[in-house]
């Protein structure tokens, strides 16, 4: 474990008598902070508390832990507020329901605490992680002033009961939509939403938060053991009463992000991604902390070198049957990591200062049903899969998961366009999608929604409430909620429609060819017809959107970044 180095001078300690440091001084004396006090770490602790979401309803109490920690550790706490971004309140429905906010929230974040921490030259940060996008903005912001930082995983809700029956939120969102085609009624739909959570946290099952969860540990910014957790549970206060000690110690060590989040961190974070059976939307998040952390990294590159290699060892929900309590039960992250150790880079630090190798001595895993050894893996086929072809040059995301009886991984058809998501979900309503057609839902993403906007996993539930999961294929390039895990779904092809992608060519009736064991997705329309198509197109024309969105839509970079908002 590194030492602190006795004479390292902290950035937060100006020069006595200068500008700077005497109208500091007068704020802090009159905010009651001693001398004493002003010659401590400065420590950041990084909150998006809110009253919107219960997702973050509990960060209050967190970060009160975690202050007390720090004090207790010789530091100086401060709390900062950041937007509080949470899926199910702003990111749902078109731009104009909010929907387009989810995404550009995740950078709106990162430059939010860049203000406070950078601006008042703080010496390191406690970031209470919960909804989708604050692991990533975290770490993001972490790799960006690469000043000692620690994320605390703030946990998963407990989830209810209807009639005996487990229900969650993903019942719920599959639900909205089933009551939409008639498959369930108002009243069994209310039932379910009133029981579907049962206290703080985030969903409780593997989607985008508990795998960045899972990331957050994998990579070494969270401590080993804390992913994922129960919301409120002394587990979860633990972890952060020992993040908020650990990082006045990281400070005085200066160990700083870029040492830790390093090639061999993104390879452990993928296998781990992989082993879950995860999120897409990792994908995209680790490729923007990767930009942000200065790293030439490939990730989606890396998610194909080994989806070939790291086997599926747990089966949570949606994946399988499996609950996320079984998984942290089992041993959670951890457990994972120490199954899968002779695949793992072993030597790659973490923000313990110690070895991920270290880390693992001694670890076993509780339960390995729930999470299963490589001999006994749940499946050895890449759960995830980055395509690439004519209609998708750059990349696009197919999950399969665990590919079981019926699960089709090549399609062959006719497409049939919509320009958005409402339009496709009529389609499909009416019965004008048919069997064998591909589905194609375009101007949805980074600059087309703008910021991902649009309901593409409600598009791909409505295929499912129409009976046609395994008779159709849906191509898009928005983006699918974590907990969306059915039928043959393409997602974020890259370039999108909206820069003059491929995408935005396609029309009905034009043959589409999707193979994932070779990666492929193809457009079998001659170029010279195309290049007539683009011709009459003309030069790619966005929408117009107002405040934020708008900023985001002018800056917002190619998928090939993460869809950071600085230039790679």
């Amino acid at each position: 474990m590194p030492e602190a180095n006795k004479n390292f001078k902290l950035r937060s300690n100006f020069e006595p008598g200068s500008f700077r440091e005497a109208v500091r001084r007068a704020q802090w004396k009159a905010l009651g902070i001693s001398d004493e006090d002003m010659q401590k770490p400065k420590i950041a602790v990084v909150n998006t508390s809110s009253e919107l979401a219960i997702c973050f309803a509990h960060l209050d109490g967190v970060a009160k832990v975690v202050k007390d920690a720090v004090r207790a550790a010789g530091g100086l706490p401060f709390e900062i507020r950041t937007a509080a971004p949470s899926d199910f309140i702003i990111g749902r429905g078109g731009a104009g329901g909010g929907g387009g906010y989810i995404l550009p929230s995740r950078d709106l974040v990162v430059n939010d605490i860049e203000i406070a921490v950078e601006g008042a030259q703080l010496d390191g940060m406690v970031c209470l992680s919960s909804c989708d996008k604050t692991p990533p903005a975290h770490m993001m912001a972490a790799g960006r002033f690469n000043i000692p930082t620690i994320l605390v995983v703030c946990g998963y809700q407990p989830s209810g009961e209807v009639d005996g029956h487990h229900v969650d939120i993903e019942e719920v969102f599959f639900g909205s939509v089933q009551a939409s085609f008639g498959k369930l009624s108002q009243e069994q739909l209310r039932l379910m939403s009133d029981n579907a959570i049962k206290g703080p946290g985030v969903c409780s099952g593997m989607a985008t938060a508990n795998s960045m969860h899972v990331v957050c540990e994998a990579i070494g910014m969270a401590l080993p053991g804390s992913a994922p957790v129960a919301a409120n549970s002394p587990a979860m206060f633990r972890f952060a009463k020992a993040a908020g000690a650990r990082i006045v110690d990281m400070v005085l060590e200066d160990l700083k992000p870029r040492q830790v989040m390093t090639k061999g961190a993104f390879h452990n974070a993928v296998a781990a991604v992989l082993g879950v059976s995860g999120s897409i939307n990792c994908i995209k998040h680790l490729q923007a902390i990767a930009v942000e952390s200065g790293l030439d990294l490939d990730v989606f590159q890396m998610f194909n070198d080994l989806g070939g290699k790291i086997p599926v060892l747990s089966a949570v929900r949606p994946n399988g049957e499996e609950s996320i309590e079984n998984f942290e039960a089992a041993g959670g992250c951890r457990a994972l990591m120490k199954q899968l150790e002779p695949l793992l880079d072993t030597k790659a630090l973490t923000c313990t200062g110690k070895t991920v190798g270290e880390n693992l001595a001694g670890v076993t895993v509780k339960n390995p049903e729930v999470i299963r050894p490589v001999s006994r893996a749940f499946s050895t086929e890449a759960p995830i899969t980055i395509l690439r072809g004519s209609l998708a040059p750059e990349s696009a995301i197919c999950k399969l998961g665990l590919r079981g009886p019926g699960r089709i991984s090549k399609f062959d058809g006719p497409a049939i366009v919509f320009d958005n998501g409402p339009d496709a979900i009529a389609a499909v309503q009416r019965g004008e999608v048919k069997r064998g057609q591909v589905l194609v839902v375009r101007g949805m993403g980074p600059k087309g929604g703008p910021g991902m906007a649009g309901p593409a996993s409600m598009v791909v539930f409505a295929v499912d409430s129409a009976g046609l999961q395994n008779q159709i294929a849906f191509v898009s390039d928005g983006q699918l909620s974590g907990l969306c895990n059915k039928g043959l779904t393409v997602a974020e092809v890259s370039p999108e429609s909206a820069v003059g992608g491929p995408l935005a060519l396609v029309e009905t009736g034009d043959r589409i060819v999707i193979d994932v064991d070779r990666r492929q997705l193809d457009l079998d329309v001659p170029e010279a017809e195309l290049a007539t198509r683009r011709q009459k197109l003309g030069p790619p024309k966005l929408k117009p959107a107002p405040g934020w969105l708008g900023i985001y839509q002018r800056s917002v970079q190619p998928m090939s970044t993460g869809a950071v908002l600085v230039e790679k």
